[in-house]
């Protein structure tokens, strides 16, 4: 049996014993605060992360892997694997240049268009198909059919972040509204708005609602993904269980770099049906 080497990036936040126990590898983005340059998950914590954010006048930035940082990761990887898959978000331009650059071992790159816990269920399905035994190729076919499948929608407790950082997309028009009012995005590729709700209670059911909408009575697997939300992000869980089979149900802090864009306070799930997840 080959040994396929998985490789993401830190805005899947993974926890630590999911990366060990299926040999997951990753590549952090960098945060540049104020004189502070910082590595995603390395040398910040996600609890580190979002204390300073509350407390710092200043808004971090972010930035994505580079050529070299690819390119290392490939050759350090190649000791012990005989070909690597890489799913990503945004950094995808720079892992393929690195690709050109890499001819040691069979080397495929996914846009999987997706996130967060998004990117993270691609991963971990992608694990699932790599300890079943599947080659390289039925492995990114797994990956890339889930990552095509996967919904992201969250509510943010504000969109100053999202503005700040320039990734606020058609959001845009919700900018000014009163404070009570909690925009619901969805992510797949870029931030779009979907709807706006008053408060936060509502928010969770409109996520739940359109769960339920999208998937009906099939099976899915979700997960949820807060920012410094832990009890919203329970809610939300214990929420979805009463109205739907969910054949798993994972909670994912979002990693500091996805912080920066959302602030603390939002919480969302990413999701796609169970019947995707058939063997390659």
């Amino acid at each position: 049996m080959s040994k396929i080497a998985l490789l993401t990036d830190s805005t899947a936040n993974l926890p630590k014993d999911m990366v060990a126990k299926h040999h997951i590898h990753v590549v952090p983005l960098k945060i540049q605060w104020g004189d502070d340059s910082l590595i995603d998950g390395v040398s910040i914590s996600t609890d580190e992360f979002y204390e300073r954010l509350e407390k710092d006048p200043q808004i971090p930035t972010t930035s994505q892997p580079s050529i070299m940082d690819f390119w290392q990761t490939y050759e350090k990887l190649a000791k012990d694997y005989d070909s690597i898959l890489v799913m990503l978000i945004g950094s995808v331009a720079s892992a393929t240049a690195a690709a050109a650059e890499f001819d040691k071992l069979p080397l495929k790159v996914i846009d999987t268009n997706t996130t967060s816990a998004g990117l993270a269920m691609v991963v971990l399905a992608a694990a699932q198909a790599v300890e079943e035994g599947h080659s390289l190729e039925e492995t990114a076919v797994r990956a890339q059919t889930i990552s095509s499948a996967m919904n992201l929608l969250f509510a943010v407790d504000t969109l100053k972040y999202l503005h700040r950082g320039g990734r606020i997309g058609g959001a845009s028009r919700y900018l000014g509204t009163m404070l009570s009012i909690k925009p619901i995005l969805e992510f797949r590729g870029t931030v779009e708005p979907v709807a706006r709700v008053r408060g936060m209670k509502k928010a969770l059911a409109y996520l739940v609602d359109k769960v339920v909408e999208e998937v009906g009575d099939s099976g899915i697997q979700v997960a949820i993904l807060h920012s410094k939300a832990p009890t919203l992000a329970e809610k939300l869980k214990q929420m979805l269980e009463q109205k739907l089979t969910i054949d798993k149900n994972y909670i994912f802090d979002l990693s500091p770099v996805i912080g920066t864009h959302v602030g603390s306070g939002a919480v969302g799930l990413a999701f796609y049906p169970t019947r995707l997840n058939v063997s390659c």
